[in-house]
């Protein structure tokens, strides 16, 4: 059936009313977005959004500022819990492949306040994600072609260069899916190349000197630290904030947790792949093992090569390289990361536009924004409005104070999710499941404790953030989506909320 789908057998009344799962996989029929993507393709857009700031910045500014040699073991950590919520979104996934992602499986599970949450946060993390690589994107690009600091990297007044990037890309997103993805897999091609270059090079470059102590002593943070810029676990316990150490680890960790997030962003694709409960498993779990075996090796040889207090926050690689004499290489790893993290921010911007359309669709947001180009297949109104919003925060507000915002909002989005399996499984135990999380409900609810715990190792003011950006969220949904939502107007007697 083309056209959009009527909803039935509504469950829940009034915030708590739930989609039909039969409802939503019949969507998938409407023709509104076009079945392009082979599994290559995913595969594809996952090492494209996954590897990025990760390698290229963030690694360095968390092993000078929090955790040392040890933001390897970071990345590590990270990948684990990473690795856990990946297991939950591939059986999702692969179930229920449906633009939305997250917000979709909320939606049928937890109902739609949840979903309105879950759906608002996911717009967080890929808008200000894509505006922190835009950012070191603009870092880069001044690194490699001698760029003037006031209009590119992280001293300018107004980031000129993350602003063009992300109109540049905004044209090819709203062009179409597959000429994103063409463009997505070339750019994947000379990133991967750069960083098995970084390694193969790098390693002969290592000193056991640069790695002792692996893991540096606490000690406190300079200047005592301002308890908002403390985090929440500390802060709750009374300590004072200390950097390095065991908790040094931790709150990288949390941090870094940042580098992983974008593989939950191949689930929002379901409705524009070829053969969805196939490839989206194979792309989710696929793309995450080959980015932490990179993120894990590129760190070791970054703290390996530089002493971690002399590390280049703005360049962390190049500068590293450039140090030891290996100036051709520098430049190299500029150009991968040029090019490395323009694949990401393609990425984000698609997945923007397709998050955006699956909530106009059901009317919490907007109902123009759940509507489809009749030409290129994209949702054009969405993926426009995302990218002005990315462009505002890419010129003016740093990369530090972005990146901890993408955290938060990604794990908040995967405890959802990995509470959603168990109850799926509970409401629909006849659904078609083409990959299951194995020994659940034990492992989505470890998943689920491991996020919320790298959670509290976020620090207070970002906490503070992800609250006003709740309480806006939620003022937005009782103010327009709530009453807009196509489960509050329903087209026929059959759809109509039950409990």
């Amino acid at each position: 059936m083309r056209g959009r789908a009527r909803f039935s057998n509504v469950s829940g009344m009034g915030i708590t009313r739930t989609l039909n799962v039969d409802d939503i996989l019949a969507r998938q029929d409407s023709g509104d977005l076009k079945r392009r993507l082979r599994g290559r393709d995913l595969v594809g857009f996952g090492v494209g959004i996954i590897i990025g700031t990760g390698i290229f910045t963030l690694a360095g500014v968390e092993a000078k500022t929090h955790a040392g040699p040890a933001v390897t073991l970071s990345f590590v950590i990270g990948a684990v819990v990473a690795g856990l919520a990946a297991l939950c979104y591939a059986e999702l996934a692969s179930s229920v492949p449906t633009a939305g992602s997250a917000y979709t499986y909320a939606f049928a599970t937890l109902g739609e306040v949840f979903a309105w949450i879950i759906g608002w946060d996911l717009l967080l993390e890929f808008a200000l994600g894509a505006a922190v690589v835009s950012r070191g994107w603009s870092g880069y690009l001044a690194n490699l072609m001698g760029l003037p600091p006031e209009w590119f990297g992280e001293d300018a007044t107004v980031n000129i260069g993350a602003v063009v990037i992300i109109a540049v890309l905004t044209v090819v997103a709203v062009l179409g899916i597959r000429e994103s993805a063409l463009a997505t897999n070339v750019l994947v091609i000379v990133k991967v190349a750069v960083c098995v270059l970084i390694l193969a090079v790098g390693v002969f470059f290592i000193k056991g000197s640069n790695l002792t102590p692996f893991i540096p002593p606490a000690h406190p943070a300079e200047g005592g630290g301002s308890v908002l810029h403390q985090p929440v676990v500390q802060a709750g316990l009374g300590l004072s904030q200390s950097v390095y150490g065991l908790a040094g680890v931790i709150s990288a960790a949390a941090i870094v947790f940042f580098a992983y997030t974008g593989f939950e962003a191949l689930a929002n694709l379901g409705e524009e792949t070829r053969n969805p409960r196939k490839d989206l498993r194979v792309g989710i779990l696929g793309a995450l093992g080959i980015c932490a075996l990179l993120y894990i090796g590129v760190s070791i040889v970054l703290t390996g090569m530089v002493p971690f207090t002399d590390i280049d926050a703005g360049a962390p690689l190049a500068a590293a390289f450039d140090s030891v004499g290996q100036h051709w290489i520098s430049a190299l790893i500029s150009l991968g990361a040029v090019t490395g993290l323009t694949s990401v921010m393609m990425v984000e911007l698609v997945t923007i536009g397709r998050i955006g359309f699956a909530m106009g669709r059901d009317g919490l947001l907007p109902k123009a924004l759940g509507t489809a180009h009749p030409r290129w297949g994209t949702p054009h109104r969405m993926t426009i409005g995302g990218a002005v919003l990315i462009a505002l925060l890419a010129a003016f507000v740093p990369i530090t104070e972005l990146s901890d915002m993408v955290s938060i909002g990604a794990l908040s989005a995967m405890i959802i999710v990995a509470i959603a399996v168990p109850v799926l499984r509970r409401r629909r135990p006849d659904l078609k499941r083409p990959f299951t999380v194995p020994l659940s409900p034990v492992l989505p609810i470890v998943a689920a404790l491991a996020c919320f715990y790298l959670m509290l190792n976020l620090d207070v003011m970002t906490w503070i953030r992800f609250a006003v950006w709740l309480a806006i969220g939620l003022a937005i949904y009782f103010g327009y989506g709530r009453r807009h939502s196509r489960l509050a107007t329903p087209t026929d007697p059959s759809s109509a909320p039950r409990s």
